[in-house]
């Protein structure tokens, strides 16, 4: 098989900061972190894991015990009303709890912890005790239930919970975190005062539709969970909702809320603390609630904590890290990439003895991606986002302006020396009709210099883009062939350079035959050479509709003729699996075995519908690949 390599480039200066955006998005969450504390006792005051892949049905990590050491990270040696909030770059979380132990006295703390992680297993943690932080803070009595919330008027993190001092009732006030997100900047001011000027705690703020709602507790005079909203959050100009909001005549308190993972539907949950229990209701406006208690199974007893949504990669590391429930069963192995990717292209490099994957950068309007991204893994699992490193909008490339689209790439040992080749196709800067390219590189992490024009111009059919573009290295003859065609599949040898094809050798390779409901050629050719043999690997059908998938060929030379499989299929969509256009696919090896993988991409499922364009939201994925005794390749199963 040839020898790949993914080639990286470090985020260069002209790089626009909408290429660096967060790559978190909501449909690369899989399931839910529960943070939560279980009792009185300052045994009980500390933070605590649950996870969930349904939002239903929970499960303690760590046996329900401490994933954090209250006694080091607290003043008092207790900690509640844990607080989690994903940071607004995906990357990076903030926690925030109540530094406090009860046998103390209700009215016995003065301070919280403000706490970040990057992978939710590792915290750094500071005490905020507001009487010494600040002065005149003599009659302070308690310091209540903190949260946070990104305020993106002002571009700061807002930490925000209930005080009391004496004489007086609770009220919820509001400071901005540092940078650091170690201590408070400017002295605490009410964030909401109720018109009744009565006592509110607990407060839980939901962004939706331009409009804040904070939930919060009629400490003292109901005690339930009313709402108001507002459009800015620290004008002080509140829209009070009269009813209350818990489903029970029972007292609660801790309110918090979540959002469904990719539906229209949030839940506000609170703890039923005089019962020890813990209620659940659903909602789809943040203002009629049902209950759903009946749905809901927990193997703890929670208090006052808060749900986020999580990555496969997240819950990976928290259950590696406390155990896995062995009712959560096998975790989702795919999607593989954070975001919307397509037209993977997956290599192993000799130099470096890593994976990588760059790809189509997906979810822009009409295929608009201009530029490429880079993963590398040392698994095919756990992938790490390594930026940029090609852009078609910036001085890197002075012949094209968009449609970054399919790469290939080709590792070649040169005079002892590896150089890399970078194949994609672009939108010239005439508009006039997508064209491959090549840039080139010493260096795996680049930089790459593209050629300065294209490699690729016309069609040789006279119809069709020049997209899709695939690179083989024939380990039988050392050659290395360029195949391409959008309506056709073109093959040619490359010259000594890799830059320029030998024309003599240009063919048209299309294989004949077959309808769009099996083996039709499309698109994106693939070629990959074992035991003998070289296959071919097309996507049939448009890369929009459910029903793409890859057929493929074999031949005995790298430019055929091709010989359709008698069972052509390699993938195709799995609907009870909600699994749809899974095609546009490379395939690798693992190095010193016969172990195969296709990777590939899928129509992300919230997105299949005509009105939402399935072709620009689709997800990268990897799975087995298997081969019969003969040579052909069996069905791959798809995987969730």
């Amino acid at each position: 098989m040839r020898n790949r390599i993914l080639s990286l480039l470090f985020l260069l200066p002209f790089i626009s900061e909408s290429v660096s955006a967060a790559l978190v998005e909501e449909k690369d969450y899989v399931a839910y972190l529960f943070t939560y504390f279980t009792g009185n006792h300052i045994s009980e005051e500390a933070v605590c894991y649950g996870v969930s892949m349904d939002g239903y049905t929970y499960y303690a990590l760590n046996n329900n015990k401490p994933v954090l050491d209250s006694k080091v990270i607290s003043s008092t040696g207790g900690v509640r009303d844990p607080h989690i909030l994903r940071g607004e770059d995906g990357q990076t979380f903030y926690m925030v709890l109540t530094d406090m132990v009860s046998d103390n006295g209700w009215d016995s703390n003065r301070a919280m912890v403000l706490l970040k992680s990057t992978d939710l297993v590792n915290w750094s943690h500071s005490v905020i005790n507001i009487q010494k932080r600040y002065p005149g803070q003599e009659k302070l009595k308690r310091v209540w239930a903190p949260q946070t919330i990104y305020n993106k008027e002002v571009g700061k993190y807002m930490v925000y919970w209930s005080m009391q001092y004496a004489g007086g009732v609770d009220v919820i006030y509001y400071a901005y975190a540092n940078e650091d997100f170690t201590d408070l900047e400017g002295e605490p001011k009410p964030l909401f005062i109720p018109k009744d000027k009565k006592s509110c705690i607990d407060g839980d703020i939901v962004y939706k539709d331009g409009v804040y709602h904070l939930f919060y507790k009629t400490e003292g005079h109901g005690n339930g969970i009313k709402v108001a909203t507002t459009r800015s959050l620290t004008s002080g100009e509140w829209e009070e909702q009269p009813d209350y909001k818990q489903q029970t005549k029972e007292a609660v308190e801790g309110a918090g809320t979540f959002k469904l993972i990719g539906q229209d539907k949030y839940i506000l949950m609170y703890d039923v603390y005089m019962k020890g229990a813990y209620q659940f209701t659903e909602t789809t406006d943040l203002k009629n609630f049902k209950v759903i208690d009946h749905a809901v199974q927990m193997n703890f007893h929670p208090r006052h904590g808060t749900i986020i949504p999580i990555t496969r990669a997240e819950l990976k590391r928290i259950t590696d890290k406390w155990g896995k429930p062995a009712e959560l069963g096998e975790l989702p192995v795919n999607p593989v990439l954070p975001g919307f990717h397509a037209d993977p292209e997956v290599l192993y490099s000799q130099k470096t003895q890593r994976y990588y994957i760059y790809s189509t950068t997906d979810g822009q309007p009409g295929w608009g991606g201009w530029y490429f991204t880079v993963f590398s893994s040392a698994d095919l699992k756990d992938w790490t986002y390594e930026g940029v490193m090609l852009d078609l909008r910036s001085p890197q490339v002075p012949w094209a302006n968009g449609n970054a689209w399919a790469p290939a790439i080709e590792e070649k040992l040169i005079d002892g020396k590896y150089k890399y080749f970078f194949y994609y196709s672009g939108n010239p800067n005439d508009d006039s009709g997508k064209k491959i390219g090549v840039a080139v590189a010493d260096s795996p992490i680049g930089p790459f210099k593209d050629m300065g024009k294209p490699i690729i111009t016309d069609s040789p059919v006279g119809h069709g883009q020049q997209i899709d573009v695939d690179v083989f290295t024939d380990p039988v003859s050392g050659k290395s062939y360029l195949y391409w065609g959008n309506g056709y599949m073109a093959g040619a040898e490359l010259n000594d350079d890799m830059v320029s094809i030998k024309k003599e050798t240009l063919k048209v390779m299309t294989p004949k035959g077959g309808t769009l409901k099996d083996y039709a050629y499309r698109e994106a050719p693939y070629v990959f050479y074992r035991q003998g043999l070289y296959y071919f690997l097309w996507s049939v059908d448009d890369t929009g509709s459910a029903n793409y998938h890859v057929a493929y060929g074999t031949s005995d030379s790298p430019l055929g003729s091709i010989k359709v499989a008698k069972d052509p299929v390699v993938m195709i969509q799995d609907p009870s699996k909600e699994i749809y256009g899974t095609a546009h696919n490379s395939v690798v090896r693992k190095p010193g075995t016969d172990e195969w993988y296709i990777v590939y991409h899928r129509i992300n499922k919230n997105y299949l519908d005509k009105d939402k364009a399935p072709g620009v939201h689709r997800e990268v994925c990897i799975d087995r690949m298997e081969f019969n005794a003969d040579g052909t390749i069996q069905r791959v199963k798809v995987s969730k």
